[in-house]
C-alpha cells in the first residue's frame, strides 16, 4: 500500500483494478482549521490510456500497482499488429493493431522500446525519445536556401512522412522526435 504523501510524478498505482501512471500531483491545504490535505491527481489509466483527474485525502492509502518496466526490442510486424520481445526473460509480447498503428511509424526491426507489464501482460509501450531513420524520398535539395523556416516535405524507411529543411536529400539519416513527429537533425 502507498500513502498519499509517497504521489509524484512517474508513479504508478492501482486505481479501480487498472493500473494508473500519476502525471501531475498537487498538495493542497484547506482553510478551514482542522481539515485534511487535500491531494489532487492527474492520472492515466494505462489500460484504456484516459486521462483522469482525482481528490484523495491526505493519509489515504491505494494499492500499489504490479506494474513493471523492462527493456524491450520491436521485433516484426504482423499484419496490423507488432511483436516485441522482453530483453530480460526472451518473452515475446504482441501490440494489438489500434496501438500498434500509433508506433509503426517509428520503428524499425531491432529498435529498443521500453515495455510495461501490469501483472505479467503487455500493457503498453515507450519509445525512446529520438530514433533514426532514412529518408527514402524527397524533393532534390535546393542551392542557395535562404535562412527562412522553408520546409519540404519527405517520405522515410518506415513510410512516414515529415517536413525536413530543404537542404536534406533522399539517403540521408535523420533524428525524429517521437513525441511530436519532428525533425531535430541529421544523424
Amino acid at each position: 500500500m502507498i500513502t498519499t504523501s509517497e504521489f509524484k510524478r512517474g508513479l504508478v498505482i492501482q486505481i479501480d483494478g487498472a493500473p494508473c501512471l500519476i502525471l501531475d500531483v498537487t498538495f493542497q491545504s484547506p482553510t478551514a482549521r482542522g481539515s485534511n490535505t487535500m491531494v489532487k491527481t492527474k492520472y492515466r489509466n494505462l489500460l484504456t490510456s484516459q486521462v483522469l483527474e482525482k481528490t484523495f485525502r491526505s493519509g489515504d492509502k491505494v494499492e500499489d500497482a504490479d506494474f513493471e518496466r523492462h527493456k524491450g526490442q520491436f521485433l516484426y510486424a504482423d499484419g496490423g499488429k507488432g511483436i516485441f520481445m522482453d530483453l530480460q526473460t526472451y518473452e515475446q509480447f504482441e501490440q494489438g493493431e489500434d496501438n500498434f498503428t500509433l508506433l509503426a511509424p517509428y520503428l524499425l526491426e531491432g529498435t529498443e522500446v521500453t515495455l510495461g507489464l501490469f501483472q505479467g501482460e503487455m500493457i503498453n509501450v515507450d519509445l525512446p525519445m529520438t530514433v533514426e531513420l532514412i529518408i527514402t524520398e524527397t524533393a532534390p535539395a535546393m542551392k542557395n536556401a535562404t535562412a527562412t523556416a522553408q520546409t519540404k516535405e519527405a517520405l522515410l524507411e518506415t513510410g512516414m512522412r515529415l517536413q525536413v529543411p530543404p537542404y536534406l536529400e533522399a539517403g540521408e539519416k535523420i533524428k525524429v522526435d517521437t513525441r511530436d513527429a519532428r525533425f531535430i537533425s541529421r544523424a
